[in-house]
């Protein structure tokens, strides 16, 4: 199935070899764009894009059109049950273009495998900043207020949509959202492991049974971190919400307890805050960045902050352990990978710190 529609995304640096560059697959796709698309010219450069461990993303430059495409990992990688699910990540996109919340404008969808040898989309690509560093060390202070506080808005806007009304009323299985995805992780989890990881046990048995009662379903992220937003370079204004994979409905205090991970963690290759003066650099304390949330949401303190801790530190193990398995099996998207997946021993651990608090 091709479906149709105009627009894309930025983000990362660049790698350099990928079998989606070989000449035959290269001149597939260039066949099916010019019968698609014969207004958008000659596919000048296909360039891969560092990052999304999960679903390779590269840059298409036409010559009269700028695009990104998505695309499952290829025919070689063996999928997780529900991994990679990029049709998914069309649907929510084509639902968020009339809604507040910014995101790369559709192009097409393309289920068909025997085109390029996997499933692909494609979006309009929104050129701005990608900031991998939260502690935004090329800005100000009052630059990187701005950036905090255009983040703290855009997953606001987003917690605020009713799913019903942008059509994706439908969006999730039906039951309990945590157990739902408590079952999903630990299965693929499980179906990841490489060697033993003690934390991520204590986790399985223990989320399941501290379940907190969810006030609200709303269409969540998934991955809502800094590095997962286009800026305008200019106005640092948010141009565009990236990397919807995994997305679906829950509770959105789950999926800002998530975007807050980054005040428990430390800078480096978790990408975090902790022990960083913030205030000196412009940048939010965790109590200013809750409440500034919960205003905009006109929601009471958060309660059972650190089951959400865990929870989200037990599932980014578990992807961190999926991406240590794709190491193994020759099949991770990115240079980087290995680094990432070392992490879930860690990463599991810091998560069952907060479960033995709560």
């Amino acid at each position: 199935m091709v479906t149709n529609h105009h627009r894309l995304i930025s983000t990362g640096a660049f790698v350099r070899h990928d079998p989606i560059q070989e000449p035959d697959v290269r001149q597939a796709l260039e066949r099916f764009l010019a019968e698609r698309f014969p207004d958008a010219g000659t596919l000048e450069s296909l360039t891969r894009f560092e990052g999304g461990q999960s679903n390779p993303t590269y840059r298409l430059q036409c010559r009269h059109a700028d695009w990104v495409m998505r695309c499952k990992p290829g025919p070689v990688a063996k999928l997780l049950p529900s991994a990679h699910a990029i049709e998914r990540e069309y649907r929510v996109l084509e639902a968020l273009l009339p809604t507040p919340v910014p995101v790369a404008q559709t192009v097409l969808l393309c289920e068909d495998e025997a085109i390029i040898g996997r499933a692909f989309y494609l979006m309009a690509h929104v050129p701005g900043r990608v900031f991998f560093d939260p502690r935004l060390p090329e800005l100000e202070p009052d630059q990187r207020a701005q950036v905090f506080a255009g983040m703290n808005e855009t997953i606001a806007k987003l917690h605020a949509l009713d799913p019903e009304q942008i059509g994706l009323a439908d969006y999730a299985k039906p039951g309990n959202f945590f157990e739902r995805q408590i079952g999903r992780w630990s299965k693929q989890y499980l179906a990841s492991v490489t060697e033993p990881i003690p934390a991520m046990d204590q986790l399985m048995n223990w989320l399941p049974a501290h379940i907190p009662a969810i006030s609200e379903t709303r269409l969540v992220h998934g991955d809502f971190r800094l590095d997962n937003l286009i800026f305008d370079a200019e106005t640092l204004t948010v141009r565009a919400v990236l990397d919807w994979e995994l997305s679906t409905l829950g509770d959105p205090l789950a999926d800002f307890a998530y975007n807050c991970l980054a005040w428990f963690t430390p800078p480096g290759p978790m990408r975090g805050l902790a022990g960083i003066d913030l205030a000196a650099l412009g940048i939010p304390s965790l109590e200013a960045h809750v409440a500034a949330y919960a205003n905009a949401r006109g929601l009471p303190p958060i309660g059972h902050f650190n089951f959400y801790l865990a929870y989200n530190l037990f599932r980014l193990a578990a992807i961190a352990q999926g991406i240590a398995k794709r190491v193994l099996e020759g099949t991770a998207a990115s240079a980087k990978a290995a680094e990432q997946g070392a992490l879930a021993a860690k990463v599991a651990a810091l998560g069952w710190s907060f479960a033995e608090r709560a």
